[in-house]
């Protein structure tokens, strides 16, 4: 009686769900397919706000569509990509952050930009000002890459370098009595080093001055290029301020001073008679809605994207509903096996932004991407803003890895530990008590007491042996020797430049250079087309299963969510939906060639 009433429950919850939350979900989309656009002037110029939250790839789940978590490094490239060859786009109006951006996000939009200017039209970054919050250069590299750089009167221009600041708990743990008991492979593996000293050590000091230094150069050695200057001189000019938005128009750091008004008319007035504003976000839709589904036959490219901490298992352990930024080993390397099914992929683009996690999990995915070798398939990782610890552990054996100039990478090592509280606790009259049955090592990880000398030990044992089979793997996978991979590990964070220059990288630039690997590894000529294999769980599925709906209920939520997010059936959707338009007069963009990063 107790299972059946469980089952009726099961499956009133899940047709509640499928009546309800199902439906809400695609009136929402009818609503906005419903909605007619305006249709797109003859001439337009693309208003991009780039004050807005910005990761590096979009969002892969369907329910994301609910979700706010603004651009994507990514989906402006691609859009960028589209709009060049748009003949009614005719120029790009920017509004650039005041507090910088991540300096790879930086490398990468400043090719888009790049992309888009060599297509004859122009781009105008409008800033109210940059502050040292962040990487400023950063900011100031992709305004310079604009070539119309404008500020608002009186605001400020403070990108006069790069700073960061570190906070030390040691003296702080020592006052209360709590003991952090860590280890680290090797001096340059820095994440703990918060716990265990109360200022740099030399290793650390050294590693991050390295890498900063590396950005820096990197963002002013573009600017400079974008703005015809000597590094040196720009360097020298850039570090006497902070200026005024007048001063440094005086000096030659921008082009213009104007209210945000001026600017728009300027850059109107740059893209021909007529031009109006459009916003990026919805000429990105009507982009992606015109190109329609790819049914070419060109090859194919199996694009696979991946972004945040790596761990194991799959995003069906995590609320559906959430903006998780997770890599879950389970759900990746399930789309690495799908694309070696599929008899049409050639090559595969990893697209890749995470600053590392767990070893098992990352070893997973490593052995999905040996698996792609295997099966003939190269693979080419494209690295964003990271591609570091475990992001470089899934790398390590690609067929090529392809990172920003700024990119950060490397820091191959390992750390771990626990915090012993037991001590500082008895001292407010609170007592940890433990029992345990088994070996010595069972309790190691308990928070009573340290370690034990064995379980140190025998925990010192555990990191050497993921450490070694860490250097084993990049040594194979990048076809160095052991010794020489040693000398760069030890925990070290290096830049995409520095790491070219050692070997763990093989190119500079971006996901489109990626592709151009990939293609050349795979033997295409000519067009290619991408095809997308999600990485993320179907959340209408998840949401089924987590009310315990019935088989026939999961199928169908399954359904749905998988033509919520397969992009070649939105893309059907909003061909049908543009050619209903078209019918009542509205304009829809022409479809695009069949290479595309969506």
């Amino acid at each position: 009686m107790k299972q059946f009433l469980l089952t009726i429950a099961g499956v009133f919850v899940g047709l509640v769900l499928f009546m309800v939350v199902v439906p809400i979900a695609l009136i929402g989309l009818a609503i906005g397919a419903a909605s007619k656009p305006a249709p797109l002037p003859a001439r337009t110029v693309l208003t991009l706000d780039l004050r807005n939250p910005l990761t590096d790839q979009e969002p892969q789940d369907g329910l994301a569509l609910f979700g706010g978590r603004g651009f994507s490094v990514m989906g402006i490239e691609d859009t960028l990509r589209r709009a060049a060859k748009d003949s009614r786009v005719g120029g790009l109006f920017v509004r650039l952050p005041e507090a910088g951006i991540t300096p790879a996000a930086a490398d990468e939009l400043r090719l888009a930009f790049q992309g888009f200017r060599a297509s004859g039209k122009p781009i105008l970054a409008y800033s109210q000002g940059i502050y040292p919050e962040g990487v400023a250069t950063a900011t100031y590299e992709l305004g310079a890459a604009s070539g119309d750089m404008w500020m608002q009167p009186s605001a400020s221009f403070q990108a006069v370098g790069l700073a960061q600041e570190d906070i030390f708990f040691k003296d702080f743990f020592d006052r209360y009595g709590i003991v952090p008991n860590f280890q680290q492979r090797y001096q340059y593996k820095n994440a703990i080093n918060g716990y265990l000293y109360n200022d740099y050590t030399a290793a650390h000091r050294e590693a991050e001055l390295s890498w900063m230094g590396s950005v820096y150069a990197t963002g002013l050695a573009a600017a400079a290029t974008d703005r015809k200057m000597a590094p040196d001189a720009l360097k020298a000019l850039i570090e006497a301020g902070p200026y005024s938005a007048e001063d440094a128009k005086a000096k030659g750091l921008i082009n213009n001073v104007g209210e945000e008004k001026e600017a728009e008319t300027a850059i109107l007035k740059a893209a021909g008679d007529g031009a109006r504003l459009t916003d990026f976000s919805d000429y990105a839709t009507r982009a992606r809605a015109g190109q329609g589904a790819d049914f070419s036959t060109a090859p194919t490219i199996a694009l696979i994207q991946a972004e945040g901490d790596i761990v194991t298992g799959t995003g069906g352990h995590s609320s559906p509903f959430g903006g998780s930024q997770n890599i879950y080993s389970d759900d990746l390397a399930k789309a690495f096996y799908d694309a070696i099914e599929d008899k049409d992929v050639k090559a595969i683009v990893f697209r890749l932004s995470s600053p590392g996690g767990s070893d098992t999990a990352s070893e997973e995915i490593l052995s999905a991407v040996r698996a792609a070798k295997a099966a003939g398939k190269p693979v080419v990782v494209s690295m964003g803003t990271y591609g570091a610890s475990g992001g470089y552990w899934v790398s390590s054996e690609a067929s090529a890895i392809v990172a920003e100039p700024s990119t950060l990478t490397g820091s191959i090592g390992v750390f771990g530990g626990k915090f012993a509280l037991g001590p500082a606790l008895a001292k407010f009259g609170v007592d940890i008590r433990g029992l345990k049955v088994g070996g010595d090592y069972a309790d190691a990880f308990g928070s009573a007491a340290p370690m034990t000398a064995t379980q140190t030990a025998a925990f010192s044992a555990w990191m050497d042996h993921i450490y070694q089979g860490f250097i084993g793997r990049v040594a194979e996978g990048r076809h160095l020797p052991v010794a020489q991979v040693e000398s760069i590990a030890k925990g070290h964070v290096w830049t995409g430049a520095q790491a070219k220059t050692l070997g763990l990288v093989d190119e500079l630039g971006g996901f489109e250079q990626a592709v151009d690997r990939a293609k050349s590894l795979a033997g295409i000529t000519g067009e290619a087309r991408l095809k997308s294999f999600s990485s993320a769980p179907n959340p209408f599925a998840e949401i089924a299963r987590m009310f315990g709906a019935s088989a026939d209920g999961v199928r169908l939520m399954a359904a749905a969510g998988e033509l919520a997010s397969d992009p070649q059936a939105r893309a059907v959707m909003e061909s049908l939906h543009e050619a209903r338009l078209r019918e009542d007069g509205a304009a829809v963009l022409a479809p695009t060639p069949s290479f595309s990063a969506r």
